[in-house]
């Protein structure tokens, strides 16, 4: 996937979840947030972020912000660009071995599932969680609470019992990470979901992506680890 029309900027503050205060060549712009988790450990001042901007004259901010530097490494923060990479991904042969068409935000029980896969050897549902949140090489999910993931995951177990394939695919915005987890700290019902859907029979993938100032990609598998790390005991 690829941007157009990309501009660098200095991140200064947000105001709320929606928007941002960003420096561009000199200038204080209002900036459209892609992304309304807390993304706290990204957004921080002086940062460099990069923006696309709009060809709509209409809008009240011109430009998008959807890429931030974090201590040198690129970090897509696009929360819409996951699902079209991931499509994307798919068509290009990534997962399946044989030729498949897929349906975006098909309706399934009580919820839209992000991707719906279909070819002569199989119905496959895949739910698509994009993941910004890292620390020491390490990406989790979520970085807030998440009843509706806690919803899809369900609905995938469902999906399973009914005779489809189901996946629930992270994708990594950035490269270099180390392994997979849930944030337990955060979420830990999430955590104990994912651990039941693998049971169920949810296939539970990363993969990290190649992320420039410009294009993002999908691009190799990274480790998952649900198991959770117990507290040390203090002697």
């Amino acid at each position: 996937m690829n941007y157009g029309n990309i501009e660098e900027g200095s991140f200064l503050d947000r105001p709320n979840r929606f928007i941002a205060h960003v420096e561009i060549a000199g200038k204080v712009e209002t900036v459209h947030v892609k992304n309304t988790g807390r993304c706290r450990e990204l957004l921080l001042p002086g940062r460099t972020v990069i923006l696309e901007k709009s060809s709509n004259p209409s809008r009240k901010t011109k430009y998008d912000l959807i890429c931030v530097n974090k201590n040198g490494r690129w970090i897509n923060m696009d929360s819409q660009i996951p699902n079209k990479a991931a499509e994307e991904w798919i068509l290009e042969g990534n997962l399946f071995p044989e030729e498949v068409s897929v349906q975006t935000e098909k309706v399934y029980g009580k919820s839209r599932l992000d991707l719906y896969v279909e070819s002569e050897m199989r119905r496959a549902f895949i739910e698509v969680k994009g993941v910004t949140l890292e620390h020491n090489n390490i990406a989790s999910f979520p970085d807030a609470p998440t009843q509706r993931g806690v919803k899809h995951v369900e609905e995938l177990m469902h999906a399973v019992e009914e005779g489809y394939e189901a996946y629930l695919l992270f994708v990594i915005q950035m490269k270099g990470v180390l392994k997979f987890q849930p944030n337990w700290e955060t979420h830990p019902l999430f955590g104990e979901m994912l651990q039941r859907a693998v049971k169920a029979g949810v296939h539970i993938l990363a993969y990290d992506c190649l992320v420039t100032e410009s294009s993002i990609k999908i691009q190799d598998p990274v480790p998952v680890c649900l198991e959770r790390e117990q507290p040390e005991m203090q002697s």
